[in-house]
């Protein structure tokens, strides 16, 4: 083989070899690219470390921000600056170290530690404390023509309080202290909630106060339904209960009065409801319809009832995502409509097993919380007495196995002669 047909072969073609040129640039390019974002990063911090909070803010587009998580977001350079000045008066012998950086396209990640006393002034509104801190963080920065267009600062969770509120260490006696005693707290908590209880295969009741109140938890697809939402106390309950059950995918309300959505907005889930409870579910919760100041009760009863509904049972408007009517199947359940103690009641009905959860279909409790034979609402909380006379006679008919209420105790044995003599029939 000759000089020439050598060299040839080494080079390759000169397609090939213009291909490799280009695939080089444009490496180089966006190694050039990289390195430039990673250099408006790197003097940014140089700047604050060097105790220069306008020079570091300059390196800010008009429109970009800066959010360090636990703070308020400062945009724009006027804004940034007067964060960071805050930040270098509070802690006066501030160093700033990058410890390493990475780029890629536009963005920066650069992980830094910053070390200093807080012997300044305020921060935040909390008054020195004249602790040394020491935090690592990282921040993610977006360059765009040279200039920052975000900043987003992470801390460990843990860091700022400890640095910025003089919070002891994690080591220390006195956070120990503070650990146990939570540990405490949150032992006596846990230990005050109401248990689930398994009624039926699939269904569990967690029963709450005041009122006792029925919140059914109906496993459905690796989570559970809620059908009720009970007492507004009984939500972090109701989301332990939950969580063991694989979390809640959406509540069905059995009807919208207080006692009965008062979880639902602070659970977060999607919130169904008959189309005649949309109005008091979003609404008043009942009261559009019941006397005024619930007359008609006893007095005493009359007061402390007006005191649970504001304080304990009810957590307020709940926004409805959809609805559900006769016939639906909700998991292994079918609704059954049952107006009259509100206008868009429902049940749900278990043909296979004959179970019914039937919210406050009856009651099996009187108006101080005890026991009694089941009967129906109180004239007081109902919107028509008569339909929901009708309603009890029409669920005695599915002849329930068991029946569950919305408060109190299940009917077993002879449920239909019971809801039937209930509801005035027999």
């Amino acid at each position: 083989m000759d000089q020439t047909s050598s060299e040839s072969s080494t080079k390759g073609p000169p397609q090939a070899r213009a291909m490799v040129r280009q695939a080089a640039q444009a490496v180089q390019a966006a190694v050039d690219v990289c390195s430039s974002q990673e250099q408006v990063a790197r003097s940014c911090l140089a700047a604050i470390d060097a105790h220069d909070a306008r020079s570091a803010a300059e390196h800010w587009s008009s429109s970009g921000w800066l959010q360090v998580h636990g703070l308020p977001q400062a945009r724009g350079p006027a804004e940034v600056e007067a964060l960071l000045a805050q930040l270098l008066s509070s802690v006066p012998d501030a160093s700033l170290e990058v410890l390493d950086a990475t780029s890629a396209g536009e963005s920066c990640a650069v992980r830094w530690r910053l070390k200093g006393t807080f012997a300044g002034t305020r921060f935040n509104g909390v008054a020195a404390t004249a602790s040394p801190l020491t935090i690592v963080g990282v921040d993610l920065i977006e360059v765009a023509d040279g200039l920052i267009q975000s900043s987003e600062v992470f801390v460990h969770s843990a860091d700022l309080p400890r640095a910025i509120q003089g919070v002891a260490s994690e080591r220390s006696p006195s956070q120990r202290l503070l650990v146990a005693a939570h540990n405490f707290r949150s032992r006596l908590r846990y230990a005050s909630m109401p248990r689930p209880r398994l009624i039926a295969t699939g269904v569990w009741v967690l029963q709450g106060q005041p009122g006792r109140c029925n919140v059914y938890l109906i496993e459905d697809d690796r989570g559970v339904t809620l059908f009720d939402a009970g007492a507004r106390t009984m939500a972090p309950s109701i989301a332990s209960a939950a969580a063991r059950l694989g979390g809640i995918r959406r509540i069905v309300l059995g009807h919208a009065h207080t006692d009965h959505r008062g979880s639902a907005p602070s659970l977060e889930v999607p919130v169904l409801c008959h189309p005649d409870e949309l109005e008091d579910a979003e609404g008043s919760g009942g009261f559009r319809y019941w006397p005024a100041k619930l007359e008609g009760l006893p007095a005493p009863q009359r007061q402390v009832h007006r005191l649970l509904h504001r304080l304990a049972w009810d957590g307020g408007p709940v926004q409805i995502e959809g609805t559900v009517q006769e016939g639906d199947l909700i998991a292994s359940f079918e609704v059954i409509h049952l107006p009259g103690h509100a206008p868009g009641q429902i049940a749900l009905w278990r043909r296979q097993d004959r179970l019914a959860l039937c919210s406050d279909c009856f009651y099996t409790l009187d108006m101080w919380g005890f026991d009694c034979e089941a009967h129906v609402p109180e004239a007081v909380y109902n919107l028509d007495i008569q339909q929901a006379r009708a309603s009890i006679v029409k669920l005695a008919a599915l002849e329930p196995a068991i029946a569950w209420p919305g408060h109190g105790n299940a009917l077993a044995g002879e449920v239909r002669r019971r809801l039937e003599a209930a509801a005035g029939a027999r």
